[in-house]
């Protein structure tokens, strides 16, 4: 039982790598999340921030590897033969990941924008001279 759960995440971690490995996306999102995480570690965001960051970073990953699975498989259904059906089925498959990216993208400018203006507030309240 143990060494089938081994092999399952082994399964898991190959199909990762497949995707950044052959997936220009995938290497987009890896350079935002890298990018992310290291603005993120200069402000000094609070740990409800970190969970917000975490679940935009992690909802576009998702809706990615969904996104990769579904045109792999529907370009496997037909033989990379033009399929007007298979057309809309891989536009709204990668209309969910632009979904999700633009959700990722508001949540990211929120929490860095208040990060900065609440940096602004103290340095403002700090640096007040009182006559």
């Amino acid at each position: 039982m143990v060494i089938s759960r081994i092999r399952s995440v082994a399964f898991a971690i190959a199909g990762i790598r497949h995707m950044l490995i052959l997936e220009l996306n995938a290497r987009i999102h890896l350079l935002a999340t890298v990018a992310v995480i290291i603005a993120g570690i200069i402000y000094g965001l609070t740990p409800i921030k970190w969970i917000a960051l975490a679940l935009a970073i992690g909802l576009v990953w998702i809706a990615e590897t969904f996104n990769t699975a579904i045109e792999k498989l529907c370009d496997y259904a037909c033989g990379k033969e033009y399929n007007p059906e298979i057309k809309t089925i891989k536009d709204v498959s990668a209309g969910a990941v632009l979904i999700a990216a633009c959700l990722s993208v508001i949540i990211g400018f929120l929490v860095f924008i208040l990060s900065i203006r609440a940096d602004e507030k103290v340095f403002m309240v700090n640096t007040t001279v009182v006559i």
